[in-house]
């Protein structure tokens, strides 16, 4: 409760409709709960003395009291739906946000099938809660409460049978909603499981293809697929039990009213129309709990949510802004004091005692063997991670004293992986500067080798990606992502093995293009091919985490031992330095 608590300022934008929507609820349960009375009033006063006027007054009052009734019902539906969806699109708008400023070991600490199930299931979740909790919860118990006080007014003589009847329904509901909210929990942990699943599933769907393991990840999907299954039955189960065994305690109490009803008429102390009145209100108090037992269901369901959606806007972001950031422009100057870092604190190191300097408008490149962490070290630089020992210093600032937004807008990175999104392709290459005219999309494209083939699509440049960029090729995919860091003219370039599916011709155009257009960028190009940076003016020779040489190509020809190596084993491969 102690999470659903912290939810509320999302409602307090819409408090007013809030209080609308139960008032209105109020209105039509008092005009439901007046309407036995005034039949009991038919019966027994209007047909049994044959008073036709009094009849139509009060089959009037009674149409009276459904129309209000009618108001009062569309009026709680409007207003409780306006606060419940505006209230779980604030919390969904808050999530994303907190989501796309986490670290990645944020993300790695929640997984992605988690936060994905936050964004939609919880939040759906707590919708449906707001809307019962504004409709039905005020119905339920203003309709169980008030048949109770009814009963007692017309009915007195029957009134013994609830003291019955409301102890045993209680008691059911109250045992059976704890029970739901224990089962519905372990549903949504599986929905996570499975969630994680199919995302894994689909992004990977082109390996499990390739090496025909469809029918192992059916297998594994399966399984989850069955937990989630087995756990949903499980709590529907507890849920289904509730309505006939609320129903049972209602037909026994009827039985038992009927039966001392029916003696009390014969010795002429009751009326017929007071049976028919505390039958209805018996129904009343029936209807009243079980929809005040479904919210409260519905709000078991929804308290695992809360606690997981308020775990997430709670959590503590690696990444964080300074109090009083810098922001300064940045020239590019780069430096690496005693670098260490691992993704997990307790992990081993990925990165090791790594200290070098580059100047503005250098050129460095980054060599070494796969999972070496060269792809590691350019992360620290925008600060998706920050180090765990050392520092790295931007024009001599450490960069945790500079204001983030600058920071990154300063780099211009080129992942690995090719990140594009279902756009356009100048929607994308917008991405590295939003108010980027035509001239400099076209710049860019040329820079990058991508004209060439962005100019033989039919829209060019407004030629929409599919999800993942799946309608182009893998080389495609990397000049675009290049030509959105170039968009941005940045201080300092960042190129992450971004021609490892380009030609050798294309790659040797695209050198040229960054010498000429980006002289007074510092730029770091780490490759597995020598080609790419046998020009640097430094190159840093990257193995095991550890930097163990640096210097020109011809320099570490000479002097290390491993450099060599690369390059001889490339030259026997067939691999054809650049001059």
């Amino acid at each position: 409760m102690k999470a659903a608590w912290k939810l509320r300022k999302y409602l307090s934008p819409y408090i007013f409709f809030a209080i609308l929507a139960p008032s209105m609820m109020i209105l039509e349960v008092v005009m439901d709960l007046v309407q036995p009375t005034i039949l009991q009033k038919i019966i027994d006063n209007g047909i049994a003395n044959g008073d036709e006027k009094y009849i139509m007054s009060m089959f009037a009052l009674m149409i009276l009291a459904a129309f209000l009734g009618l108001i009062g019902g569309i009026g709680c539906s409007t207003y409780a739906t306006k606060t419940a969806v505006n209230f779980a699109t604030d919390i969904r708008q808050e999530l994303y946000e907190t989501i796309t400023r986490f670290s990645e070991r944020n993300k790695d600490h929640f997984t992605l099938g988690k936060l994905i199930t936050n964004l939609t299931m919880d939040v759906e979740t707590l919708q449906r809660a707001i809307i019962m909790l504004l409709k039905v919860f005020v119905r339920g118990p203003l309709m169980f409460i008030g048949a109770i006080i009814f009963v007692y007014i017309t009915a007195r003589e029957l009134f013994s049978v609830l003291l019955y009847v409301v102890p045993l329904l209680a008691i059911s509901v109250i045992v059976l909603t704890q029970l739901t909210g224990k089962f519905f929990r372990k549903v949504q942990e599986a929905v996570d499981i499975m969630n994680t699943k199919v995302q894994e599933n689909l992004a990977g769907i082109r390996v499990i293809k390739a090496f025909n393991r469809k029918t192992y990840q059916m297998k594994q999907f399966l399984e989850v697929n069955g937990l989630l299954t087995k756990r949903n039955i499980t709590a529907e189960q507890v849920v289904a039990v509730l309505m006939p065994l609320t129903a049972l305690i209602v037909n026994m109490g009827l039985v038992y009213a009927l039966w001392i009803g029916a003696i009390k008429v014969d010795n002429n102390t009751l009326e017929v129309g007071v049976i028919l009145a505390f039958i209805n209100y018996l129904m009343m108090i029936m209807n009243g709990l079980m929809s005040s037992s479904n919210v409260l269901i519905q709000i078991a369901r929804a308290i695992p949510s809360a606690e997981r959606i308020v775990t997430v806007l709670e959590e503590p972001n690696d990444i964080l802004n300074p109090a009083e950031p810098m922001k300064t422009k940045l020239r590019g100057e780069v430096e690496f004091k005693n670098v260490s870092f691992s993704y997990t604190k307790q992990g081993e190191p990925v990165l090791k005692n790594i200290s070098f300097q580059a100047k503005a408008g250098e050129t460095i490149g980054i060599i070494g063997m796969t999972g070496s962490g060269k792809s590691t070290m350019m992360k620290l630089l925008p600060r998706i991670f920050d180090v765990d020992e050392g520092e790295v210093l931007i024009d001599r600032q450490p960069i945790q004293n500079y204001d983030l937004q600058i920071l990154r807008q300063s780099i211009g990175y080129a992942p690995q992986k090719a990140a594009l999104f279902s756009m356009s392709i100048e929607e994308n290459l917008k991405y590295g500067k939003s108010d980027a005219n035509v001239n400099e999309i076209n710049v860019a494209l040329e820079a990058s080798c991508a004209a060439e083939f962005v100019e033989k699509l039919s829209e060019q440049e407004q030629h929409v990606l599919t999800q993942g960029a799946t309608n182009l090729s893998g080389g495609q995919k990397q000049r675009l992502a290049m030509a959105r860091s170039f968009i941005r003219k940045p201080a300092i370039l960042i190129l992450d093995d971004t021609t490892s599916a380009v030609d050798a011709i294309s790659e040797k155009k695209i050198q040229q293009a960054i010498t000429t257009n980006f002289p007074n960028s510092t730029k770091f190009i780490v490759s597995s091919k020598v080609s790419s940076i046998k020009n640097a003016d430094q190159i840093l020779v990257i193995d095991d985490g550890h930097l163990i040489a640096s210097g020109t190509h011809d320099d570490l020809l000479k002097s290390c031992e491993h450099y060599k190596e690369i390059v001889e084993t490339q030259v026997e491969k067939g691999g054809v330095l650049n001059d």
